[in-house]
């Protein structure tokens, strides 16, 4: 807690928009988790804060986006746990887009596992100079108060002061360096279940997302783009675009060539959405293709199958002597698992409001991570972006498409030309057909068994385009990461590997979604070693148990490092929930998956019926540990979406493209998990005093295999593609 600073209140107040008044504290992430005390001096800029005001109205600036995952209820918890605080005082408001926050990006499920520690501390602090001010008043020592409910309480003679009776002396008290925080027998909030501080905004349709904000005088657009990737337009005919009442103007925008630049095309702006769509619907457009006119996606993935059965690049941690492993085996089985591109596809489209006027921009928009939208559209502008406010909305889901800027950009560039606050926003056509797509992939698995059925020998090699290639055009191999993403990182405990990556160039545009390379992986992996226990004529459970070996901490440099036994702790939680060995009903099947991403662990066991040759899923089981849970509805809600989340993929989840162009458009032929199909989950969250870990994400690697591995026990057959839509058995 080293490092105190000041800052005046005024500048305080007029940067971060709080009223003034009242105990403020506030942390910044730095090496040294400065701590800064608001009074007169010079500025500082703290990331996340607390107000305490003299009503006892807590104040907590969130730094990160809602996007339905409870993070500003979760953030908030923590620092009225430390601070013994009230929660029907607490008040959450919306952190802008800012360095000063440190990283704001909402994704890679790293939000609590980055800033619970340091809003506990902030609680922490809080909470101490509340107890040294009430010391002071009464003539006691600080150990003859303890904290309850917004009020420090005198331990001698039970009298009480109310926090918010505290404000003026406590802004005296020197700031802590050091405090101690609760354990985890004395928590109010943490690791219990948690109303949504925003349940009552979201319920009664209070609530601004991105697509609710208006501004006087504001003009909507929508933008007609290229059927191809980073195609251009050729010519145009605006003709019968202007005849649509409400119609005001069409014009050509430029692509900008940056990664969240906008893709360009043609510009309508109407006095409304509507009368905006059914201009661009009425555009006469021909368009150069470019360079990606001729992607067919089924044909690619061909090529990336057929590079996998080929020797590729080799990616570390190679070891042993595969090839011996191989010619020594009593059995060796190889398969080959294929995955197609995939969309978001959230329920608010992207959408932003932006207002350029006097050197300034002020952009209302649901993204994921307000610095880079502040930077793109600084850039566009040619302005620094300390002129650039963005003001992140609630976002109708993300799942990684709102990290991305360009449609911040479109509103930017389109309010610029109009010199008048414009909105864009984009149709489900337009977010289906030109987002970032999770990229596709093909894998090839061999491995050899001995006479006793022990794995011997492993070779994974892997081809997809990189999302590197969004940011390094010409980037035709997976980065580092994304092979780490369960690929040659996984747990098993086996002499002889080899793990190869194959060429994959990109032709759409490559963005990180929900689990990112964990879908794929976690797919072929959890798919392969069911194979394997059925060649080895073992019980599929017992023989993932083995393969992953003795209980061990994996040597890493990580502050999470790979704990073997708490990945076998799950999957044995998870298998005995589902009652697993049970005789089951004919037809019906139980399949496992287990994986180790974002630092968690989770398995998941996944009960179908195959009858009449179509596939019913009946019950998920997860078991889940994340480390010390903040809040315990929160990951109980993202679990049982990312289930959901993962029968999408497995049903349904495809995005093709032929002659360049997505032949998808709407959720009528890029089908959802519906709410009909959705079985029983039962969510177990292991107790656990390990560092919080990622909560949105892990839950999704895991169904689909299990899926495949439950029908494959329910009928002998295997599926190695998906989704299973395509194998007319959904």
């Amino acid at each position: 807690m080293e490092g105190i600073q000041n800052m005046s209140r005024r500048n305080f107040v007029k940067v971060f928009g709080l009223a003034s008044g009242g105990l403020i504290i506030g942390c910044q992430f730095t090496s040294e988790n400065e701590i800064v005390r608001i009074d007169d001096g010079t500025t500082f800029a703290p990331n996340l804060f607390v107000q305490l005001k003299k009503d006892g109205k807590l104040i907590l600036i969130c730094s990160r986006s809602e996007m339905g995952q409870g993070i500003r209820t979760s953030l908030g918890s923590a620092i009225a746990d430390e601070m013994d605080a009230d929660w029907k005082y607490v008040e959450i408001q919306q952190a802008t887009g800012d360095k000063k926050f440190g990283n704001q990006n909402t994704d890679g499920s790293r939000s609590v596992r980055t800033i619970l520690a340091p809003m506990r501390k902030m609680g922490a602090i809080a909470k101490a100079m509340l107890v040294s001010a009430a010391a002071k008043k009464w003539e006691v020592s600080e150990a003859d108060c303890t904290t309850k409910m917004h009020y420090v309480i005198n331990k001698n003679n039970n009298k009480k002061l109310f926090f918010g009776d505290l404000v003026e002396d406590a802004m005296k008290i020197e700031v802590p360096k050091d405090v101690t925080l609760k354990s985890k027998n004395d928590f109010n909030y943490i690791g219990k279940k948690l109303k949504s501080i925003d349940i009552n905004d979201f319920t009664h349709g209070s609530a601004t997302f991105g697509i609710d904000a208006r501004l006087p005088n504001m003009k909507f657009a929508t933008i007609a783009r290229c059927p191809s990737a980073f195609g251009s337009v050729k010519s145009v005919d605006k003709t019968k675009a202007m005849a649509i009442a409400g119609v005001e103007d069409v014009f050509e925008v430029e692509r900008v060539k940056r990664p969240f630049g906008m893709l360009g095309g043609v510009a309508v702006i109407a006095n409304n959405t509507w009368s905006a769509i059914q201009g661009r619907n009425n555009l006469e457009i021909t368009w150069d293709k470019g360079s990606n006119a001729k992607y067919d996606s089924k044909k690619y993935t061909q090529r990336l199958t057929n590079r996998v059965h080929t020797r590729a690049k080799v990616v570390p941690p190679t070891k042993g002597n595969i090839n011996k492993a191989f010619s020594n085996a009593t059995k060796t089985i190889e398969a080959t698992y294929q995955l197609p591109h995939l969309a978001h596809a959230p329920m608010e489209v992207p959408n932003a409001l932006a207002w350029v006027h006097d050197g300034k921009c002020e952009v209302w928009a649901p993204v994921q991570s307000p610095q880079s939208a502040r930077e793109e559209a600084a850039k566009f502008l040619g302005i620094d972006k300390e002129n650039v406010t963005i003001n992140v909305t609630f976002l109708g889901g993300g799942f990684g498409r709102k990290s991305k800027p360009d449609f911040v950009v479109e509103a930017v560039a389109l309010s610029k030309k109009m010199n008048a606050p414009v909105q864009v926003v984009w149709t489900r056509e337009d977010d289906i057909q030109h987002g970032y797509f999770h990229t596709t992939n093909a894998q090839y698995l061999k491995a050899s068994l001995d006479q006793k059925g022990d794995v011997t020998g492993w070779l994974h090699r892997t081809a997809f385009p990189s999302i590197n290639s969004t940011f390094m055009p010409g980037a035709n191999y997976a980065a580092g990461w994304e092979i780490g993403q369960g690929m040659n990182n996984n747990p098993f405990e086996i002499a002889n590997t080899r793990y190869e990556n194959a060429k994959a160039e990109p032709h759409v545009r490559i963005g990180w979604l929900r689990s990112v390379c964990a879908i794929f992986h976690s797919f072929g992996i959890n798919s392969f070693i069911d194979e394997l226990a059925n060649a080895a004529e073992k019980d599929p459970l017992q023989f993932k148990l083995n393969l992953i070996g003795k209980d061990r901490v994996r040597e890493e440099k990580s502050p999470h490092p790979l704990n073997t036994k708490r990945l076998k702790n799950v999957m044995h939680i998870a298998a005995k929930k589902a009652k697993w060995g049970r005789e089951l009903p004919k037809g019906h099947g139980l399949g496992i998956a287990f994986y180790y991403s974002f630092y968690s662990y989770v398995a998941s066991v996944v009960e179908v019926s195959v009858i009449n040759d179509k596939v019913k899923v009946h019950n998920i089981w997860t078991a889940l540990d994340c480390g010390l849970v903040l809040n315990r509805d929160n990951v109980l809600n993202q679990m049982e979406g990312a289930a959901v989340f993962g029968m999408s993929i497995a049903l349904h989840g495809k995005i093709t493209a032929k002659d360049g162009a997505i032949e998808q458009s709407n959720f009528h032929d890029y089908t959802m998990t519906r709410m009909h199909e959705v079985p029983p989950i039962d969510i177990t969250i292991v107790d656990s005093d390990e560092a919080p870990t990622g909560v949105g994400e892990p839950g999704v690697p895991p169904i689909a295999p299990a899926i495949v591995n439950a029908i494959f026990n329910a009928t002998g057959k295997r599926y190695r593609t998906l989704p299973l839509s395509d194998h007319g058995i959904v």
